[in-house]
């Protein structure tokens, strides 16, 4: 009896050992579905009430949507500046009064998320309160296939070309007040791409903010924890990040940044996990 619970022990780790090492490779290196959707983690979200921004206590804030040209919803919110909360005091303001508050020259930031969750995140909305009480405008907004916006599939040339769209409306309303980008995680190589197409075709970003940025998908991959295991097979760049290449989901943010002329900040902790600190110093 004991020898056939010791068999069927040595069956069981060699089927788990056979899945982990042989079978999920290939899965994944066939599968862009499943690489895009651990790239994007846009299944793992907490619920919110896109529609009351009030209801996570954040004060002078609208919710709103705009279309891009390929038909994609795009939902968004817009924090006044603490200076002008005043405004909403005995109400919430007008969509008029917004667009025209955006254009009054207070700074604006626009907000580039992560991966997974949506832009009533927890963590994200204590980000835009420290700008709206240091009187910045906040625009935050949802990608395709994130929170309210189209349920859309996610690529990197999509969210791009959401994140385009949102400047170009806001540089609409803004008129000649400054707008800067802050990307956070993910976002960093979206906002950097973004801002690499737009100086191309001539715009001018006054600056760009990246929070605990990577240089490119592939050392990203490579450097993060749960790759570990697979880093010691040969075969590990064929069957995961050549994989993600092949299906332009590369983020190359240390190719996008080498030829834009805006200004860069970078914050990143040395602790970080996920996005270790020496993808930050490449960039």
């Amino acid at each position: 009896f004991s020898c056939r619970i010791a068999v069927g022990a040595l069956i069981a780790i060699f089927a788990g050992l056979l899945f982990i090492f042989c079978i999920f490779p290939i899965i994944y290196r066939y599968s862009y579905s499943i690489q895009r959707n651990l790239l994007f983690l846009n299944f793992v979200s907490v619920p919110v009430d896109y529609k009351n921004p009030s209801r996570l206590n954040l004060l002078g804030a609208r919710n709103f949507y705009i279309t891009t040209n390929d038909s994609v919803t795009i939902g968004i919110w817009s924090l006044l500046p603490r200076l002008l909360l005043h405004n909403t005091a005995n109400g919430p303001a007008t969509d008029v009064e917004f667009d025209e508050w955006l254009g009054r020259g207070d700074t604006i930031f626009l907000y580039m998320h992560g991966n997974s969750g949506n832009r009533g995140a927890s963590h994200r909305v204590e980000l835009y309160k420290v700008l709206q009480q240091n009187n910045f405008h906040v625009i935050a907004f949802d990608y395709r296939s994130y929170g309210d916006s189209s349920p859309v599939e996610a690529t990197e040339e999509g969210v791009v070309s959401d994140t385009k769209a949102v400047y170009k409306w806001l540089k609409e309303k803004a008129k000649d007040s400054k707008i800067f980008f802050w990307g956070h995680s993910l976002g960093t190589g979206i906002s950097s791409h973004a801002l690499d197409d737009l100086e191309s075709e001539g715009e001018s970003i006054t600056g760009l903010v990246l929070e605990c940025p990577f240089n490119n998908m592939k050392d990203e991959i490579r450097a993060y924890p749960l790759s570990k295991v697979y880093r010691i097979l040969p075969w590990f760049d064929y069957f995961f990040t050549d994989a993600m290449y092949e299906n332009g989901l590369q983020f190359e943010t240390d190719k996008h940044l080498s030829k834009v002329k805006t200004p860069i900040l970078i914050l990143h902790a040395e602790d970080d996990v996920v996005v270790p600190f020496k993808l930050g110093l490449k960039v």
